[in-house]
């Protein structure tokens, strides 16, 4: 069964809605915090001179050095995910389109759920 225009319409506002608010999620920091690339590479570099200590140590038999080694890694692990503070904006953030609308008070659904009420209501 054929959507009439106006239900074509209406489909077609909250798919466009629908894909702004994701692209919005998804490129969204949370909390100001993100992953700094530089981190990520020396955390990279630290696991794998653990790696490195951690066969040396199993190779010469001496605990300490795997220990010690292993502590490094956990470290490497743990630089690479700390997410930094304050970190700067990213390009695909400066090409996001802008919205040139303010907010509206009311939410999508509410709205919707008002076009729908009228629409039955025969207004």
């Amino acid at each position: 069964m054929p959507l009439s225009e106006q239900e074509q319409r209406l489909l077609d506002e909250m798919e466009r809605h629908l894909m702004r608010n994701d692209a919005d999620v998804v490129s969204a920091p949370r909390d100001g915090r993100t992953l700094s690339y530089r981190n990520i590479v020396y955390g990279t570099i630290l696991v794998l001179l653990g790696i490195g200590g951690l066969i040396a140590g199993v190779s010469t038999g001496l605990v300490v050095i795997g220990v010690i080694a292993f502590v490094v890694m956990l470290g490497g692990v743990m630089l690479a995910v700390t997410p930094t503070r304050g970190a700067a904006r990213t390009p695909a953030d400066d090409r996001r389109p802008r919205s040139t609308t303010p907010p509206s008070s009311t939410s999508f659904m509410d709205r919707m759920n008002d076009r729908w009420d009228r629409r039955q209501d025969g207004r």
